[in-house]
């Protein structure tokens, strides 16, 4: 019953460096994975809202065209060639491609 006794006690000062740890280990996981996904969150949105007619962008499927019209039902109206158009959904335009294409274009202009 002695040797049962020994077992059950808690060791002094474990559960203060665990608590350190697992503390240090959610400021790292926040500092990596959750802010940096909430700061891209929030400049895509940003992207959105700042659309605007007759700007170049890109979807996540890779469709090239230019904004033709802005819904407020949070679509676009998208000239994919002349006469041609396609009605998309905010969501799924790319921040990153329409960044890339605007920039290709800029220099090219220059």
């Amino acid at each position: 019953m002695q040797t049962m006794n020994i077992f059950l006690q808690a060791q002094p000062g474990g559960s203060t460096s665990t608590l350190i740890i697992m503390g240090m280990m959610i400021l790292v996981f926040w500092l990596f994975m959750i802010r940096p996904q909430a700061k891209k969150a929030k400049q895509q949105k940003k992207f959105v809202e700042d659309l605007q007619k007759g700007d170049k962008i890109v979807t996540i499927a890779g469709i090239h065209g230019t904004i033709n019209k802005v819904n407020e039902d949070g679509t676009l109206s998208l000239e994919v060639s002349p006469g041609s158009y396609i009605k998309i959904e905010k969501s799924a335009l790319s921040m990153e491609w329409t960044a890339n294409v605007n920039k290709v274009a800029t220099e090219v202009k220059k």
